[in-house]
Order: C-alpha cells, then structure tokens, then sequence
C-alpha cells in the first residue's frame, strides 16, 4: 500500500520500502518524456486530421481521403510540412502529458488505490486528471489546432496568443474548451479503464500485474485506444470547428446541430482514420515507454 509520500509499505511486515524520491516529479518526467516521443513520431497524422475536418477551399486537396492528403501537403509545403504545428504540439505535451502522469499518480496515491484498478477507479481517475490537464492547457490547444490547419499565420506560439486574445479575447482563448474535455476527459477515462482490464485479462496469473511485458502493454494500449477513439471521435471534429472557426461555430450545440445539418451524421467521423492511427499509437507509445521508465526509476 502507497503512503502520501509515496512509499510503498508492506501490510504483513509494517516495513516501509522507499518508491523513490520526489516520485510525483519522476512521474511528470516520465510522462513528458513518453509524451514528447510519441507526439514528434505522429505529428503527421494529427496534422492530416485537421487538414481533414477543415473545410477551407485552400485545403480542397485534403478532403480527398487520407492518402492524398500527405500527398498534398508534401506537395505543396514539401516533407517538413508534415509537422507543422509541432512546436506548439511540444509546448502542449511536455506539460500536457507530463501533467496527466503526475495528477494519476498523485490520485492514486491520495485516493490509496492500488492496482489492479477496479473499471470505475479507473474511468475516474482518467477523466479527472485530463480534465484537469485540458482546462489548464487549453489556449495551447486552440493555436496548436489553428497552426495545423494551414487557415491561420502566425509568427510564434507567443504571437499567436497575443492576436488571439486581441482580437478575440479570453473566449477566442478556451473556444472549443467543452468539447475538447467532452473528448479528452472520456478517452482517457475509457482508455484507462480498457487498458487497466485488458492487462488483467492478458497477464498470465503466475505473472505479477506490475512485471508484464512490453509487449503486453503495447497491445492492450492499441486495443484500448482504437475503443476510446470511435466513441470521443463526434467531440474532436465539433471541437476543431469551433477552434477553426469560432464566427461560425459559437456553441457547443449549435455546432453540433451545424455539422449533423451540412455533412450528416458522417460529418462527426471525418477524419477519423488518421485520429485512430495517431491517437492510438501515440497514446499507446506513450503508455509503454512510461510503464517502462517508471519501473526502471523505483515508481512500481
């Protein structure tokens, strides 16, 4: 069992065995380092995705399919153009996903859960911990959406922020916020609760469920995210309008009404083969090599 300190004692002993030192801090470096990897690896694919939900006549090209769409952007912006968008991406997932590490281990610890986690421990502590990451990160979201659709220019994060908040102001600031934690905060929270089970079901029972391999984690992960991914899908395209075009899409349920009227209901799937892939790759990248830096540091 866990102490707030994060130390692991032994019920039958009563010895205390120390988890490391400073371990809500080795949890947000592990996060930032798994997260950094894994959003450089598939920038591409979130770029394609918002190339895809865009309906601007300059990205005509990218309602071709997803295909055509890296073919297009190679073209016309050439390789380096597939990662566009990637410094405000970092400057979202170092903070971002190290945030979400270190307020799961800090829930647990203060919630003295151990594993395996039951489903509801799990869908909770999910969702708290995006929610908490989402709110506080959102005006990065927000550029980070506008660099990759290619509809806006700007010259640095700091930049972007400043017209943003001139021109818009603190609304232009969080636009999409309800639908980007309707999106993040249930993914995540179906995500870990499908990982968390699926290892459960995996680990052989002579195998403890902290020593599984990474083999193991990667699959569940993948397994995890393609579910977590179909059922958020609706809540990405709604929030990357709304961010994309905040005169148009003003609400949430205007929005959504907006879509379901102009597209139909596979209006609320566009661009979902690339957000599968590159959701669940990374969320799941991002998952083992954490699994695997926080057992080699003394974390588990």
């Amino acid at each position: 069992m866990y102490d707030t300190q994060g130390h692991l004692s032994d019920p039958e002993s009563g010895e205390t065995k120390i988890n490391g030192d400073y371990p809500i801090l080795k949890s947000f470096l592990a996060g930032s380092f798994s997260g950094t990897f894994s959003t450089i690896l598939f920038q591409p694919l979130d770029l394609v995705k918002t190339r895809l939900q865009s309906t601007v006549k300059a990205n005509v090209g990218s309602r071709k399919g997803m295909f055509s769409t890296f073919v297009f952007i190679v073209q016309k912006e050439n390789v380096f153009g597939l990662w566009k968008g990637m410094t405000p991406s970092i400057t979202r997932v170092i903070p971002g996903v190290g945030l979400y590490f270190s307020s799961l281990h800090w829930l647990r610890l203060a919630c003295h859960l151990e594993d395996p986690l039951t489903p509801i421990q799990a869908i909770t502590l999910g969702v708290t911990a995006r929610s908490m990451c989402g709110a506080l990160l959102i005006p990065i979201t927000v550029v980070k959406t506008r660099y990759e659709s290619g509809v806006y220019k700007y010259n640095g994060i700091s930049d972007a922020l400043k017209i943003i908040y001139k021109q818009e102001g603190v609304r232009g600031l969080s636009s999409g916020l309800l639908p980007t934690l309707l999106r993040d905060a249930p993914f995540s929270g179906i995500y870990l609760m499908f990982y968390t089970q699926l290892k459960i079901v995996a680990n052989p029972h002579e195998i403890p469920y902290n020593k599984s391999s990474p083999t193991i984690h990667f699959i569940c992960g993948i397994l995890a995210g393609i579910l977590a991914s179909v059922v958020t899908q609706p809540a990405d395209v709604i929030k990357t309008k709304m961010q994309l075009y905040p005169s148009e899409y003003k609400h949430f349920y205007n929005a959504t009404l907006f879509i379901y009227k102009k597209y139909g209901i596979f209006g609320y799937f566009k661009g979902i083969v690339p957000r599968l892939l590159r959701r669940t790759l990374m969320t799941t990248m991002a998952w083992t090599v954490y699994e695997e830096l926080t057992r080699n540091i003394g974390l588990k």
